[in-house]
């Protein structure tokens, strides 16, 4: 990711913030819709866990600028993943939940480029977490 890309993901993610809620509903809509086995894994009330959902990607994305100090994080998240039952292939049904999401969450703000930009975000941070699991 270049200095550039980390700068659109934060100030695409700052848009986000103020429309937490909805973003939450947004990101588990889509991915119970992609994948139904999915919901077992969560708690039947989802307050708690979609205020941990934005707390995770808030306190991810804005730590982009000190990879160093957000990686031991990461793996951290990773290894917990791996004790509610999260297998690496979920990572991607997620990571389609989050592009969705934030498409429609930014509307007119999103753009190839923007894509392009959360695309590696997220890919970098879901590969720090699947190696983090599999140690």
């Amino acid at each position: 990711m270049t200095p550039q890309q980390v700068q659109m993901v934060q100030a695409s993610w700052e848009k986000c913030v103020p429309i937490a809620d909805t973003a939450a509903d947004l990101f588990y809509g889509k991915l119970f819709e992609l994948d139904p086995s999915l919901r077992p894994l969560f708690p039947a009330e989802m307050g708690d866990q979609k205020k941990k959902l934005m707390q995770m990607i808030t306190a991810a994305v804005r730590g982009l600028s000190n990879l160093d100090a957000l990686v031991p994080t990461v793996q951290a998240l990773g290894k917990r993943h791996k004790g509610y039952k999260v297998t690496a292939p979920m990572y991607d049904t997620v990571g389609a939940a989050l592009l969705d999401t934030l498409e429609k969450g930014l509307g007119d703000a999103w753009n190839d480029e923007l894509k392009t930009a959360w695309t590696l975000t997220y890919g970098t941070l879901a590969k720090v977490m699947i190696e983090a699991s599999e140690e």
